[in-house]
């Protein structure tokens, strides 16, 4: 039974992969995660706030990047416990040196110039590659999506020129043109693809008159919007495609697989049953694969994808006419 796959051109033994979060703060828990059986890690995103907030007399959080997303911000730890950028590259480099497993770098910016300056630091620290998380609140009204996303694909290609290690760009499903902002970014250079990042609920308390903002754990249902983009792109790009979010059971990282992804990034799934539990998936794969006679990951991977299935309008307009 092979599971081998290959992400950002890093050869894994399986896709399964945690995903940017708390998880990896800790070096205890980084090694328990190694030893269940992950085949890379990513660690929690470095905001830019954090970066110039350190300049600023050690403010590390502003509340724009505490409203970003819910599990690319990771579960975040307290303010006072927020890594500042000297601190997250020390935990990097005893990340690097506590496992053999490839470790990926979380890179949330907002400059060009920062996203590039940092990438750099954290190459030099020992990151096998970097992930850049693409957030915009988009709240600006006189800044068109167009400026919005050619400010972004400006950021890859920088990175992609400043740096010799793998880039990935983990996006939002927001897109208006989601498919084209993809293909842009393959066509600079971009390594990988991260589909999706997953946002803070949100909500009002009207008696106080505040925002509130929850951390909930996803669950598999939101896999189906993440199968839908990976289709889309699967044979389209050269970029790997990673699948974040709502990957729970091995029936989901199969379904991941058929969709087109490489990898799978998981976080609430090990929140809610432990390190362990990567073992679990990792064994209830193989059953799977052995069931229904799939020799690899390989031969599966993207045969479900707008490019090989009949009738590509199933992922489409079938679903919206359902319910008009």
């Amino acid at each position: 039974m092979n599971l081998n796959t290959k992400y950002l051109g890093i050869p894994l033994p399986h896709p399964l992969v945690v995903g940017s979060s708390s998880l990896t703060n800790d070096l205890d828990t980084v090694r328990q995660l190694e030893d269940e059986g992950a085949a890379a890690l990513v660690l929690r995103s470095l905001h830019e706030e954090e970066v110039t907030g350190e300049q600023m007399d050690g403010f590390f959080n502003s509340e724009n990047s505490g409203e970003s997303s819910a599990e690319a911000a990771s579960y975040f730890p307290e303010p006072e416990l927020a890594l500042g950028p000297d601190e997250y590259l020390e935990h990097l480099r005893r990340v690097k040196q506590a496992v053999a497993v490839p470790v990926i770098a979380s890179l949330c910016g907002r400059s060009t110039c920062g996203w590039i300056s940092y990438a750099r630091l954290l190459e030099q620290a020992g990151a096998d590659a970097v992930e850049l998380d693409l957030y915009h609140s988009a709240s600006d009204a006189l800044t068109s999506a167009a400026e919005v996303e050619a400010q972004m694909i400006e950021v890859v290609r920088e990175v992609k020129q400043g740096i010799n290690i793998p880039v990935s760009a983990k996006l939002s499903p927001l897109f208006t043109a989601f498919a084209n902002f993809a293909h842009q970014l393959d066509a600079v250079g971009v390594d990988g693809l991260v589909l999706f990042t997953r946002f803070h609920k949100l909500d009002i308390d009207v008696v106080e008159l505040e925002v509130l903002r929850s951390l909930q754990l996803s669950d598999s249902s939101e896999l189906q919007l993440r199968l839908r983009a990976a289709a889309v792109l699967s044979g389209r790009v050269s970029a790997s495609i990673a699948i974040a979010g709502g990957v729970h059971t091995a029936l989901d990282v199969i379904k991941a697989t058929m969709a087109g992804a490489n990898v799978t990034q998981l976080i609430s799934a090990i929140l809610k049953n432990g390190p362990r539990y990567l073992r679990t998936l990792h064994n209830e794969l193989r059953e799977w694969m052995a069931a229904y006679e799939w020799s690899s990951l390989e031969e599966m991977r993207g045969n479900m994808s707008f490019q090989r299935i009949p009738n590509p309008s199933a992922y489409e307009r079938a679903t919206y006419r359902m319910f008009h």
